[in-house]
């Protein structure tokens, strides 16, 4: 039985831009577990997307079916004009991966991992030995070309890792929490990586991540909630959606002040992760006024303009948390 058809997705990129990546009802479970739940999206060739997530969304999961190391259980994906299911063979050599998981061999050099990864795609010695001399050059690792990867820092690790997916000429590359285990520094560099080679060499990347930074950088992000998507749009058109600045008050008695704020002030506020928060334009203007109020019931009060995790409780009504390895799911 052929695949189902696959509609435009409710949330498209612009107009006149051809999809490298479109999904329809993506589902897939561990059991009774529910990993992925009907996830639809369509992704241009050129963009840089992101899907964020906290540990438990199902960011491990999407990732494992898009880049064909499991089917889908049901729904529909094409990728690059064909389909994911019948035609994963041939996607493979048009794919570029970049796993969580270190894939390089320390105790080999850089140039010997890749000689390595570009025979397993057939490539001949001569194109081996120029594309990895132009994809260490791109990514600032041409004087590491001979060092062992053991010898090198985690972004530069992290960079070779991205010259060896990148050395057969990929057309679409899916990064898998890629900034993991890099400092500010390092994740802010990898990024930038990321979109000259995207002018460069007009590589689509697709890339799951927890760091709100990485995020921001993205053209566009999905954000996923416990298998689901919860919306899919620019990050600065995200944060329009929050009702203005965000106030957060913390309290020994938070059920307590909820209930006098609603009755005295008419407002209404979210306990989430033990804190009150509230969305109100010109906030800094309520700060005072809660102040004066209930000085005496708030141990601490902040606000700021929306981030994106302030848009990730905002849509879904629960705290990001991101610590630790995520599950599978």
């Amino acid at each position: 039985m052929s695949p189902a058809p696959i509609p435009s997705a409710a949330e498209t990129p612009a107009r006149g831009r051809a999809p490298a990546l479109e999904a329809d009802a993506l589902s897939f479970a561990y059991g009774d577990r529910q990993a992925l739940r009907g996830v639809s999206f369509s992704i241009a060739r050129g963009e840089i997307f992101g899907f964020l997530g906290p540990n438990g969304s199902g960011k491990s999961t999407l990732f494992r079916v898009l880049s064909t190391l499991v089917p889908p259980q049901s729904g529909a994906a094409r990728m690059l004009g064909m389909d994911l299911r019948a035609d994963s063979r041939e996607l493979r050599r048009r794919l570029g991966v970049v796993f969580q998981r270190p894939s390089l061999d320390g105790k080999l050099t850089v140039a010997e991992n890749l000689t390595h990864h570009g025979r397993l795609y057939g490539m001949a010695g001569a194109m081996i030995r120029a594309r990895s001399a132009a994809m260490l050059g791109q990514l600032g690792l041409a004087n590491r070309a001979g060092d062992l990867v053991e010898t090198l820092s985690g972004g530069q690790q992290r960079r070779a890792e991205l010259a060896k997916a990148l050395l057969h000429e990929p057309e679409l590359l899916l990064l898998d929490e890629p900034s993991t285990g890099l400092d500010p520094a390092a994740r802010r560099e990898f990024i930038d990586h990321l979109a000259h080679l995207r002018a460069t060499e007009q590589v689509t990347t697709v890339l799951t991540t927890h760091f709100m930074e990485e995020a921001e950088r993205c053209d566009r992000i999905a954000v996923l909630h416990q298998g689901g998507l919860a919306a899919i749009a620019p990050p600065a058109e995200l944060k329009q959606r929050v009702g203005g600045d965000v106030i957060v008050i913390r309290s020994a008695t938070p059920e307590a002040l909820a209930a006098e704020l609603a009755q005295r002030m008419h407002i209404q506020a979210v306990l989430i992760g033990g804190a009150l928060r509230i969305e109100r334009p010109r906030g800094h203007e309520l700060v005072a006024q809660l102040v004066d109020s209930f000085g005496g019931e708030i141990d601490s009060i902040t606000f700021g303009k929306p981030t994106l995790e302030d848009v990730f409780v905002h849509l879904t009504g629960d705290r990001f948390v991101a610590d630790g390895a995520e599950q599978a799911q």
